[in-house]
């Protein structure tokens, strides 16, 4: 089953140097999502980090976060019922 997640990422904080532009002229930065086993107290589930190469992982740089990410509430989202006041559309074209 597919899960989906909202969430936000700071643009000021993307470090320019990041920035790669690929062959077909966009502009892309690669990221690591993470994903928490509990939700902090903001409701977050994740993290939205700028990649880092293995030798930056090793050498123990700070890891630079850019955003935050949950997973909508079920039940927040209103499912469309029937009721008797839906009006019934048999004459449709299609």
């Amino acid at each position: 089953m597919s899960t989906f997640y909202n969430g936000s990422i700071c643009l000021s904080d993307i470090p320019k140097e990041k920035i790669t532009e690929g062959k077909n002229g966009k502009k892309y930065l690669n990221i690591t999502l993470w994903v928490n086993d509990t939700p902090d107290q903001y409701g977050n589930i994740g993290s939205v980090q700028v990649s880092q190469t293995k030798d930056q992982r090793e050498a123990g740089e700070k890891k630079q976060y850019i955003g935050n990410f949950k997973q909508p509430n079920a039940a927040s989202t209103p499912t469309p019922t029937a009721t008797a006041s839906t009006p019934v559309l048999e004459d449709l074209p299609f």
